[in-house]
């Protein structure tokens, strides 16, 4: 199948799991995980009808940013950033998914201040406590989106997540259904640069359950692309 098909198809059941929760399936927002895709591929995507594209590493946002400036892509930064490369990318993503740590909510809105611009983000849980991924517990994430209040040029815009793989994704729909709670939760604490707009959770392989447990931003890569091969890094 092409990329353009694979992306129909993923369009078809991401509107049929929104329907089955009572949703717009337009209030969804399909991210193409273009990491280790070439440029010409990633632009098949947007062409195929995705607007959205996600990267984990700055390098490679980096070089697709800079081939595909003559499309209208809105870049996603949905892997883990360190503090030394968010200089690179404050300008060119519209949306920081995994942000923390204070340390890099600090560098953050301190390389959006020297750029005059407000950086939009996204906090990350690591909900499953896997020691293997990145992100912040549930008892800590009341504290630390409070804290973000001292930063004028952060605007946090919702929660992201990476569900512990399973072969059943029925086996993790906890993890969406307790970060829809925390969401939630936090929609009300009404702090002054936080507007809960986005929960980023679901990926090729549990992306439907996510939709019906409350996400409206999903990570699609195997389901557009096809499968990977990823080289060690050296």
């Amino acid at each position: 199948m092409s990329i353009k098909e694979n992306i129909d198809a993923v369009m078809e059941k991401v509107a049929a799991a929104a329907k089955r929760s009572g949703r717009d399936p337009r209030d969804i927002t399909v991210i193409g995980v273009s990491k280790t895709v070439d440029a010409q591929r990633a632009r098949e995507a947007v062409l195929g009808g995705l607007d959205s594209l996600g990267e984990n590493r700055v390098q490679e946002l980096v070089s697709k940013y800079e081939q595909m400036q003559d499309l209208n892509v809105k870049w996603h930064m949905i892997g883990h950033l360190q503090k030394n490369k968010v200089k690179y990318i404050i300008d060119k993503v519209r949306l920081i998914h995994s942000v923390e740590s204070p340390e890099l909510a600090e560098e953050i809105n301190k390389r959006a201040s020297r750029q005059n611009l407000t950086a939009h983000i996204l906090i990350e849980l690591n909900i499953g406590q896997e020691e293997s991924k990145f992100g912040i517990d549930e008892d800590t994430v009341y504290d630390f989106v409070g804290s973000l209040e001292q930063f004028d040029n952060i605007k946090v815009l919702g929660l992201m997540t990476v569900a512990p793989y399973s072969e059943n994704a029925e086996d993790v729909r906890w993890v969406f259904r307790k970060m829809k709670e925390i969401y939630e939760r936090i929609s009300s604490m009404n702090l002054k640069n936080t507007e809960m707009k986005y929960l980023s959770m679901g990926m090729t392989n549990d992306f439907e359950i996510a939709i019906e447990e409350g996400s409206n931003m999903v990570r699609i890569g195997t389901a557009v692309f096809g499968a990977r091969k990823y080289k060690e890094d050296k």
